[in-house]
């Protein structure tokens, strides 16, 4: 049960790693920022409180003021898996959250990212 171990996972030992995948290419923590505030309505200061708490990713993810329903818009296929046939809830959050991240890395401008 691979999947679950990654549940446990703090958010905050994966977060360094998203944003450096976006800087990489150019993008901003900021941006990070915005798409991770955008899919979870989280305000700054709460998603600043998760990191420093290491809260893990099922945490994050149950908790989260709002999940936006346009992220059922997100689809395509990620770590060999295609998003939309995820059944487990957790881990489809998780995999929104590397599309959208993936999509921010490969230059789609922030409108089309947020599904605006």
């Amino acid at each position: 049960m691979a999947g679950h171990r990654i549940y446990a996972m703090s958010f905050a030992s994966v977060y360094p790693h998203l944003v450096a995948k976006a800087e990489k290419k150019g993008r901003t923590q900021a941006e990070v920022d915005e798409i991770i505030r955008w899919l979870t309505g989280y305000s700054q200061a709460q998603l600043e409180g998760l990191l420093e708490a290491k809260t893990d990713f099922e945490s994050f993810f149950a908790a989260a003021p709002r999940l936006n329903p346009a992220r059922s818009l997100i689809t395509g296929v990620i770590c060999g898996v295609r998003i939309e046939d995820i059944e487990e809830t957790t881990m489809r959050e998780i995999r929104y959250l590397d599309k959208l991240i993936d999509e921010l890395a490969k230059g789609r401008p922030m409108e089309k990212i947020l599904r605006s």
